[in-house]
């Protein structure tokens, strides 16, 4: 329920007066457990039994009641839902669009990543498509695969897709069998007319490629067999494809009776470019109420890497490497991209952080750019990047907006980040408010992306990894 404004300004004053209390102390607190201070549990593992937020497993998204709960606090009761708009810069699959969308507000995403592009437009899309024609293309996709390739049968059959030549590893990412049952789920898909439904199934293979796949997700892509797990022989890709669909058909149908239940029809639009871009792409600035986001983080987990077997398979990617993923044009970039440079110097004035980069700088010089010569230059572009970012949300922002940002502390051989707090001086210096820091949990989500032999000592085995959100105002 809604407060009135006065409420408002009462509970965030509380809100302000608790969390000043709290991070500390639940930060230093040792027991290793998640804290939760005001906001509910941010892991985007609480989405997998949600409508929508379910088709696309995301290891560094955040969860729907996190959204909700930013919704709460930080939309003014007294604006017409008619004149919200709620950003999220780096979408994902979309839990932020979604969440604000089936409430009535207007919801602008970016997102570089082609795979991740595709799951958050398809799910604003959903009230436009039709549940009739996707069930009945359902079920001739049944009845194609069991003419050509029936689960538990061998496959005698040629499909006319092939496998992509840029995708390349250490293992197939599918044994034969696997792999020709893909191809004729694939040929099935490219040869449907509707581009919606065409991309729908295409979504579908996506999401569950991997599970029938010699890969895995620990929670980064590896094989199987480094990891102690079985390659797959054989897969019912038809069944686990159709059980797919037939959830997205349902959720579908549910997201257009939300919809309908609606007193106006939102604006939704997902932008496939970086944030940076913005100005340019959106052609104003000063109008966005809220920014709900998580960025990358400063623990080097590779988009592009970790969604190689939905770029190269579903036609996204064709050459061999990133540069079809826009790696370079990630924000924070990557490790891998910029250890090899010349010195990186940051763009702007922290001695806080200069002394932080100095300090990894000096650390295992005799591996070169595997040392602390190329981690020093990561951070630097990284923290480039956030300045960068939060000039973006000054232009973006309206007079009063908030950003909540989603971050958490890092650990660079051997030496903690505190990005959060970094994060929140310099939008500082950028012309934004820090204006709080709240503790989300603890034991985070791909925490073992950090806790590498190359990057951590004995020295930092007791570092608390947590998560925050920070919130910054106009």
């Amino acid at each position: 329920m809604r407060v009135t404004f006065l409420g408002y300004i009462f509970f965030d004053k509380i809100r302000r007066e608790m969390q000043a209390r709290l991070f500390e102390t639940l930060v230093q607190d040792g027991d290793g457990g998640e804290m939760a201070a005001v906001f509910r549990d941010s892991a985007f593992g609480k989405n997998k039994d949600l409508p929508l937020h379910r088709w696309v497993p995301w290891v560094a998204g955040f969860s729907a009641d996190f959204v909700e709960d930013c919704i709460e606090w930080y939309i003014p009761p007294t604006k017409s839902k008619e004149n919200v708009w709620v950003l999220d810069p780096f979408a994902g699959v979309g839990t932020t669009l979604v969440e604000s969308y089936r409430r009535g507000l207007n919801v602008i995403g970016f997102e570089i990543n082609p795979y991740a592009a595709l799951a958050s437009r398809l799910k604003l899309q959903a009230r436009r498509i039709s549940t009739q024609k996707l069930a009945s293309q359902i079920e001739a996709f049944e009845r194609f695969m069991a003419s050509n390739c029936p689960d538990g049968f061998p496959v005698s059959g040629q499909p006319q897709s092939r496998a992509p030549n840029g995708f390349n590893g250490r293992t197939e990412l599918f044994n034969p069998v696997v792999e020709k049952r893909v191809l004729f789920a694939l040929d099935f898909i490219n040869a449907l007319e509707d581009g919606r439904l065409r991309d729908l199934f295409k979504l579908a293979l996506g999401s569950v490629i991997v599970s029938v796949s010699n890969y895995s997700y620990e929670p980064s892509l590896t094989r199987r067999a480094s990891v102690g797990k079985a390659p797959i022989v054989d897969a019912p890709v038809t069944k686990v494809v159709v059980a797919k669909l037939r959830l997205m058909l349902a959720d579908i149908d549910w997201m257009q009776k939300q919809v309908r239940r609606l007193d106006h029809l939102p604006e939704g639009k997902v932008i496939q470019d970086s944030i940076f871009s913005a100005k340019e792409v959106l052609g104003r600035t000063r109008f966005v109420d809220l920014v709900i986001t998580s960025p990358p983080y400063l623990n080097n987990y590779h988009y592009p890497r970790n969604t190689r077997p939905q770029l190269h398979w579903l036609g996204f990617a064709t050459q061999a490497g990133y540069g079809e993923g826009r790696e370079t044009e990630s924000f924070g970039k990557f490790w891998q991209t910029v250890r090899g440079l010349p010195l990186i110097d940051l763009t702007f004035s922290l001695p806080e952080l200069s002394e932080i980069i100095d300090r990894v700088r000096t650390l295992n010089v005799e591996k070169g750019a595997y040392g602390g010569t190329g981690w020093a230059n990561y951070i630097a572009t990284y923290f480039n990047d956030t300045y960068r970012f939060c000039g973006i949300l000054k232009q973006l922002l309206d007079r009063g907006g908030v950003a909540v940002i989603v971050i958490g502390n890092s650990i660079i051989q051997g030496v903690e980040v505190k990005t959060d707090q970094l994060f929140g001086e310099i939008a500082n210096l950028s012309g934004l408010k820090f204006e709080d820091n709240w503790l989300l949990r603890k034991k985070r989500t791909g925490s073992s992306i950090i806790q590498s032999s190359v990057r951590v000592d004995k020295a930092t085995e007791k570092t608390v990894l947590y998560e925050s959100a920070i919130v910054l105002r106009k």
